[in-house]
């Protein structure tokens, strides 16, 4: 199974550079996001997880407007708390954050990162380790809230969210 999984995402990773918009890398080993890229950002970890989750025979999760926007702001706080962990400078935890971004369905999970690493390579760190791939894997998943923020420095805030029967305001990625 584990060899599925590895081979899955080494697909999906292949599949997403065939897309239009690259993010670029700025000097050495600095990976930017443009601003004209960041839509295809989202859309290539949402086809990298859709992928990942088709070959474990999961449905398809659809990109969700109040998870992505409880998303972007934990990844803009955990900037300004210089620290990646799932509480925000308020205290919030994720349902919370979710709840008054107005998402109406079940939180089922949320992953953070800190990192210079791409959105592919942060996937691919998550699909490594139990706990996240777990997040992002949840057969009882429908809907994804995915954001970052980036730092003048280079440094990537990645959180992403997922959800079940929030009625998915956004449509999912075609496999």
């Amino acid at each position: 199974m584990k060899k599925l999984s590895v081979l899955a995402l080494c697909g999906a990773i292949a599949l997403s550079a065939c897309g239009t918009g690259q993010s670029v890398q700025s000097g050495p080993g600095m990976y930017r996001i443009s601003s004209a890229d960041e839509a295809a950002v989202t859309y290539r970890v949402l086809d990298s997880v859709n992928t990942l989750r088709q070959a474990r025979g999961l449905g398809p999760l659809s990109l969700n407007a109040e998870l992505t926007a409880a998303a972007a702001t934990h990844s803009r706080d955990m900037s300004v708390q210089n620290r990646p962990w799932h509480f925000g400078s308020d205290g919030s935890s994720p349902l919370v954050r979710a709840q008054r971004a107005g998402y109406r369905g079940k939180l089922l999970g949320e992953n953070i990162s800190e990192t210079y690493q791409t959105e592919l390579e942060t996937v691919a760190n998550w699909m490594g380790k139990p706990d996240t791939r777990d997040v992002a894997l949840n057969p009882a998943a429908t809907d994804l809230g995915f954001s970052w923020y980036q730092e003048s420095s280079g440094k990537i805030w990645w959180t992403m969210v997922t959800g079940a029967g929030g009625g998915s305001m956004m449509m999912a990625s075609g496999l």
